[in-house]
């Protein structure tokens, strides 16, 4: 495992974690304002070690270890981040395995986009693409628009949480879920039905679209946004090998 290591692939710099090993290389793409040390990532981590399998998990700009403020990030420059995991962290030539959670589910359909020869899998816990549009009341839009900065209650932590108007447009001119997706590769989405955040309708509109004929959706009936209950992890990790072994 290469551990604390920091890639200058392109500033600011960014932190991750590579796991070595067989098989296509599962990348964690974590959601928004999140990191690499969440329940899911190091679940998979240890589930990566102990098959022998490649595991790759990172911070975006401006979250936990890596550089730069999160204040000036959007959409665009995570997934520039992405990218540039998959093109300079990865192994080179190693097909890529997506695990997307909430924000990185959108994220690993738009990387998908950007490197159709690597991302050959996906995985999606509570995928939230789209969220700009319908995860924002016409107020909040309004207040982004008008001083460039909204902050809510974070459920998760006591601090706020930030979203900045360049985040919210960079969104908007992200959005996919107004038409066909192309990706032929497996997909597995995991969605619980209590999520609070995202609407679990969301899911199974996101498998119609997805143009791949090997799409599956599971709905946790009991299952909130983060989806971190053991049972919960189990799931994940099933998804997973169920990808890897198609990939």
């Amino acid at each position: 495992m290469t551990d604390n290591a920091i890639a200058d692939i392109q500033p600011p710099r960014l932190a991750y974690r590579l796991t070595e090993g067989d098989g296509p290389c599962v990348l964690f793409l974590p959601g928004y304002a999140s990191d690499m040390a969440g329940a899911k990532a190091l679940a998979l981590e240890e589930w990566a070690r102990a098959r022998g399998r490649c595991f790759l998990r990172f911070d975006h700009a401006g979250c936990g270890e890596s550089g730069g403020r999160f204040e000036d990030q959007t959409l665009a420059t995570w997934l520039a981040d992405a990218a540039a995991m998959v093109d300079g962290a990865v192994p080179a030539g190693r097909p890529v395995v997506t695990v997307g959670s909430s924000m990185g589910g959108w994220l690993m359909l738009l990387l998908a986009r950007e490197r159709p020869g690597r991302v050959a899998g996906m995985v999606g816990v509570a995928p939230a693409p789209d969220f700009t549009d319908w995860g924002f009341t016409q107020d909040e839009k309004m207040v982004l628009l008008r001083e460039g900065r909204l902050l809510r209650s974070n459920p998760y932590g006591p601090e706020p949480t930030l979203y900045t108007r360049a985040f919210w447009s960079s969104g908007e001119a992200r959005r996919l879920m107004h038409g066909r997706i192309a990706f032929d590769g497996p997909v597995r989405l995991l969605q619980g039905m209590a999520d609070a955040d995202v609407p679990w309708q969301r899911a199974p509109r996101l498998a119609e679209l997805l143009s791949s004929r090997d799409v599956q959706c599971r709905l946790i009936k009991d299952g909130d946004h983060r989806l971190s209950r053991p049972s919960d992890i189990a799931a994940l990790v099933a998804a997973v090998e169920e990808v890897t072994a198609a990939v």
